[in-house]
């Protein structure tokens, strides 16, 4: 590992100080690229405005004709925690503005697959809808939109998802990554997407008279929804985003917020009025995650649907014993997903320069996971497969593939399937997380080729784990109340959550933990003591080591003190 400090222009450091913005704070700013003060005002009128997204002033005209019109609205939604939210803003959102008939229906990881396919729409025609809009999915659904377009339907598509050669023949398009669309915010969530197309209904419905800025209905009340699937879909916190998200924490840590938040807080055991991004990301959106993974996420989005609390809580409770379920799984598949990679290579060799493994055994809604851990652990591009448990799919596996910066997975896919056509069945996705469906007697081939197109894609300096830093800090700002306020901050990907690099004295180190498999730590730094303790990490350190680590508070009887989350070490 090689331990970096990012630069720090100290021009831009000088004017947020000026600004009144805390030391440490200017210089973390700085570094993820604050130039000035402005920037990181949140209010809401400072986000990007509606009519520069393409195809809002399409969709909201689409809308409010069926509002007007009393038809009926099914919104088709993803199994993931950004599909789950964004259907939840669309059919709360929807029935705020006025609209008597909104469903919704979720496609099943299993037996669907991702997107609107034609079975799909045909399910939504036979609710008798009349409208068909899809969230966090539909760009690359060109069969699914035909066919809703056949059967009779009005379709309007939300998305953030690259498109693929040819755009769905949809009656709308909402989406920042489509041909032709200026919005500066490329990595607006599915969610947000839907919140901008609500914003752009409200508008047209002032213009048509129907109420005026002093009666209009509050999109306010959403923005919870919104923060949740947009850190938890780990999208890159850029300006809009990042005002999005904490306008949607402020509401939550005034108690604003629907049932289903409130009682997810309560069954992960955190406190909603200090909430955070990191709630959201490895509480809340896990939670919800593993109801699409494992069961159904019906689950998920009646959680977020309900205003009763009572119900809510119910709903929490099974999410939570879900996600527990989740855990065991994804730790069994860990562990035989790590000694498969592992086996590619010898004990003193490199690992491969991409990594695919697949066993029978596996089960299809946590690949995803666990191919993160393996790249974790290995800074490779890594697919992971399962067979696939679809009626008349067996000869099929399905792969989730997760990878590290510099390469584009997504695109590594395509070049795979143009080089050997018929191996990948399917497949979409991004830079850093794709999925794909392989033949199953395709899947030495496509191995093979995955990892020569990262051979050639890959130098020595990518394939090098790196982690970027800020450097040194200060023992006057090692106080809990400095952590606290940090911990209020918007931090997420894109926008690296602090993380501080220094020589450090070990004092003392001890395995704790029921596996015994993190690092307790006692250390001195700059001469004074502090704990640390490096989660998942079981190697000693030597007396003396370059540390990566961010701050965190540990309450003991009363008392409040700080410690260091080991990230990584540099020896």
């Amino acid at each position: 590992m090689k331990i970096v400090a990012r630069d720090i222009p100290p021009r831009a450091v000088w004017a947020l100080e000026q600004a009144g913005v805390h030391p440490l704070l200017a210089r973390l700013y700085a570094a993820r690229g604050v130039k000035a003060h402005d920037e990181l005002d949140d209010a809401l009128a400072r986000l990007l405005p509606p009519p520069s997204l393409l195809g809002t002033r399409e969709a909201a005209v689409l809308l409010a004709d069926a509002i007007a019109a009393d038809r009926r609205i099914v919104v088709v939604a993803d199994y993931d925690c950004d599909g789950a939210t964004a259907c939840a803003v669309a059919v709360r959102g929807l029935r705020l503005l006025g609209a008597r008939h909104v469903g919704y229906l979720v496609p099943d990881r299993v037996a669907d697959g991702y997107g609107l396919s034609a079975a799909i729409s045909r399910r939504v025609h036979e609710r008798g809808a009349d409208l068909l809009v899809t969230v966090d999915n539909g760009i690359a659904s060109v069969e699914g939109v035909a066919e809703a377009k056949a059967l009779g339907l009005d379709v309007l598509v939300t998305d953030h998802h690259l498109p693929g050669p040819a755009l769905p023949p949809a009656d709308a398009i909402v989406n920042p990554n489509q041909p032709g669309c200026a919005f500066e915010s490329k990595s607006i969530a599915g969610v947000g997407v839907m919140f901008y197309v609500l914003m752009a209904l409200r508008a047209e419905l002032r213009e048509r008279g129907v109420f005026d800025k002093a009666s209009q209905p509050k999109l306010e009340p959403l923005l919870p929804l919104v923060a949740l699937g947009t850190v938890a879909d780990v999208v890159r916190l850029d300006a809009n985003n990042r005002r999005l998200v904490a306008q949607g924490l402020k509401r939550i840590r005034a108690g604003h917020m629907p049932a289903g938040i409130a009682a997810l807080f309560d069954a992960a055991g955190r406190k909603a009025d200090v909430a955070t991004t990191f709630d959201f990301g490895f509480a809340l959106g896990p939670r919800i995650n593993a109801a699409g993974r494992l069961a159904d996420m019906t689950l998920g989005i009646e959680c977020l649907l309900t205003d009763d609390p009572g119900r809510a809580a119910e709903l929490a409770r099974t999410l939570d014993a879900i996600n527990r379920e989740r855990r065991e799984i994804e730790g069994g598949m860990r562990e035989q997903a790590l000694l498969m990679a592992e086996s590619l290579f010898g004990e003193n060799d490199e690992p491969p320069a991409a990594v695919s493994v697949w066993d029978p055994d596996f089960h299809e809604g946590v690949v995803g996971i666990v191919a993160s851990r393996i790249k974790d652990r290995l800074h490779r591009p890594t697919f992971v497969f399962a067979t696939s448990s679809a009626p008349g799919r067996e000869d099929e596996i399905k792969g989730s593939g997760r990878s590290i910066p510099g390469f584009h997975l997504r695109d590594a896919l395509d070049l795979v399937a143009k080089r050997h056509p018929g191996v990948i069945l399917k497949f979409g996705g991004h830079a850093m997380a794709a999925g794909c469906t392989v033949a199953k007697d395709q899947f030495p081939v496509f191995e093979r080729a995955f990892a020569q197109v990262a051979q050639e894609w890959l130098d020595a300096a990518t394939l090098t784990r790196r982690l970027d830093t800020d450097g040194p800090l200060s023992p006057e700002y090692c106080r809990a109340e400095l952590v606290d306020t940090l911990h209020r901050e918007v931090w997420g990907q894109g926008f690296a959550p602090p993380t501080f690099s220094e020589e450090v004295e070990i004092i003392s180190q001890r395995l704790v933990g029921e596996g015994k498999n993190h690092l307790s730590l006692k250390l001195l730094h700059q001469g004074r003591p502090v704990d640390g303790i490096w989660f998942g990490h079981t190697d000693p350190l030597p007396a003396r080591v370059l540390l990566a680590f961010r701050l965190d508070v540990n309450e003991w009887r009363g008392e409040r003190r700080v410690q260091f989350l080991v990230e990584g070490a540099q020896t």
